[in-house]
């Protein structure tokens, strides 16, 4: 497999502009997702990678070599489509054996190499079958089964599961990334799903809008969101935002909002500006001895766990609680802040205040 490295890569349709100057590195072995809503770019950067699209300007290294203006046939690339994209008329084994026979390969070894891959994903049994008659689960493993058959450098994934039912996508996605972690792969996995992209990928960029929001682990963008709309994608229910004018004083340990007195970390103390106050809603606690108080509005009972709607001075927030705690609906609570959790956001530019913990995060983007 390979090392694939994007350098300031951009794509122009006319006067439209698909991707903006991007940068990151897809490191050998890595299961990648490229994650973001509708319309951001990641579809295109993907097909940039296989060589379905051409960039504009910038270049794409594939083990070294940049191939940017290579055409598809020349990057030793596998592209697994929504869709499947099977020939219809064909069995499953021909369909499988179809990119050998396509290049040539001996009978007894392609025949070796199918039942090798079958045996893989585990679809011996459906081998004679044609495609037209097989569920969408068992249709998606002959989809995977004729990319994985061409050991190819590495795989593109262009939402693959999108099609299942959420159920057998959970599923799916368990085998996906059990399979991916067998061949030790480099995969770049396109989703809008952000729990899919935290729950399978090594490294996530988050795309919005054409350009790279952040790149890093699914703990460092979850913990040390680079923006608002990072913070706001992000996590279900995704994080509060508290909007406030005034400073952190230099030395000053806490911000008032709303005439509440609330804790901010060291690191970010001397911020001024018209501010945002981001906070997780596990990281939120119910005190009677709380400064800053909000009004239990809703709560939606989730197992162990229960999710209420507070009114507070500067708007309605979430917070995650242990199912077993009593918030009644109408009554006013204390809520406590852990100070280590917050991060502090430039209104204006939607920007997180970096700390030196977490300016490492973006060095990539």
């Amino acid at each position: 497999m390979a090392q694939i490295v994007i350098k300031n890569i951009r794509k122009e349709f006319g006067d439209f502009t698909a991707v903006k100057e991007s940068s990151f590195t897809i490191e050998d072995g890595e299961f990648f997702m490229l994650l973001g809503p509708s319309g951001c770019g990641k579809t295109t950067t993907l097909r940039m990678i296989a060589g379905l699209e051409l960039p504009t300007s910038g270049e794409i290294y594939l083990d070294g070599e940049e191939i940017s203006q290579k055409p598809p046939s020349q990057r030793d690339i596998a592209f697994v489509f929504q869709m499947f994209a099977l020939y219809p008329h064909l069995n499953v084994r021909k369909n499988l054996s179809y990119p050998l026979v396509s290049q040539g390969m001996p009978r007894a070894q392609v025949k070796a190499k199918v039942e090798e891959v079958a045996g893989i994903l585990g679809i011996q049994d459906i081998l004679n079958r044609g495609v037209g008659g097989l569920s969408g689960g068992d249709r998606q493993r002959v989809a995977l089964g004729r990319a994985i058959v061409r050991d190819p450098k590495a795989f593109m994934m262009d939402e693959p599961l999108g099609a299942l039912d959420a159920e057998f996508r959970e599923h799916m996605s368990e085998e996906l990334r059990a399979l991916h972690d067998r061949m030790n792969a480099t995969t770049v996995y396109v989703t809008h799903d952000q729990l899919e992209a935290m729950q399978m990928g090594d490294k996530i960029v988050v795309m919005n809008n054409a350009v790279v929001e952040q790149f890093g682990t699914p703990q460092q963008i979850y913990d040390k969101p680079a923006t608002m709309f990072v913070a706001d994608f992000i996590g279900s229910p995704s994080m509060n935002f508290l909007h406030f004018d005034g400073s952190v004083a230099e030395g000053g340990t806490n911000v008032d909002l709303g005439g509440q007195s609330l804790g901010v970390p060291k690191q970010l103390q001397g911020a001024s500006g018209k501010l945002v106050f981001g906070v997780r809603p596990e990281h939120i606690t119910l005190s009677d001895s709380g400064s800053y108080r909000g009004e239990v509005i809703a709560s939606e009972y989730l197992g162990t766990t229960q999710i209420i709607t507070l009114d507070t001075p500067n708007g309605e927030i979430k917070a995650r609680i242990d199912s077993g705690q009593v918030a009644r609906t109408g009554e006013k609570v204390g809520l406590d802040f852990d100070p280590r959790t917050i991060t502090l956001f430039d209104a204006g530019s939607g920007q997180a205040l970096r700390s030196e913990l977490n300016k490492e995060v973006l060095a990539h983007g």
